[in-house]
């Protein structure tokens, strides 16, 4: 019997007319990405599963309207991480649609911690005990970022749809992602001051 599994995505846009340009999804439609975009969850996602949105579950439609998406979403434990899109699911006209999380939340399964945001960090709870930062709002397409962040030994991922073929992506997908890999520990200070590759501050640093 397969067991509950625990599922994570984000930036989907529903309603976003213009996230069909920007991020080149591959639907023509505005409503054959709401649609495709919740058929692909239905099928990954169980009804007894969890699923955490970090962020940017819908755009330019109303709370009701989006309420009313959520609803063929078959997964009854639907969790939302806020993004900067999103709407205030507190209101009492659609309160219990979504169980609503902190803007950062952490989650500790099996050992390890994984902190969920709908924005990226540089440092994060536990970074050099191979805690797992999971996040959106980038829209990176492709793997391409992911791959970069595991080849560097950071444990961070972006979950949004446009960098996972528009589907969710399990707990067990994330751990077999980094299998094997080092963990690169904290970021120096540094780092994030040379995020650019800029000659100038690399001879700045250089001198310190």
């Amino acid at each position: 019997m397969r067991k509950e599994m625990i599922w994570f995505t984000s930036d989907m846009h529903l309603g976003h007319e213009k996230a069909l340009d920007f991020t080149c999804r591959p639907w023509n439609q505005i409503d054959e990405m709401n649609e495709g975009i919740i058929a692909n969850i239905n099928e990954k996602v169980k009804e007894n599963d969890e699923l955490y949105i970090l962020g940017d579950y819908s755009f330019k439609i109303t709370a009701l309207e989006a309420a009313a998406l959520r609803k063929k979403i078959y997964c009854k434990k639907v969790h939302l991480v806020p993004g900067n899109h999103d709407k205030d699911w507190n209101n009492k006209l659609v309160q219990g649609t979504f169980i609503v999380e902190q803007p950062i939340t952490v989650l500790k399964i099996d050992g390890r911690k994984y902190v969920l945001s709908h924005f990226p960090m540089a440092d994060w709870q536990s970074m050099s005990h191979e805690s797992i930062h999971l996040h959106g709002h980038i829209h990176s397409e492709g793997s391409l970022y992911n791959e970069m962040n595991r080849m560097q030994g950071l444990y961070r991922y972006d979950v949004g749809v446009d960098a996972n073929g528009y589907s969710p992506v399990s707990m067990e997908e994330i751990l077999a992602w980094f299998d094997g890999v080092e963990c690169r520990g904290r970021v120096k200070w540094k780092d994030w001051v040379d995020e650019t590759g800029d000659k100038r501050v690399r001879r700045k640093l250089a001198g310190l």
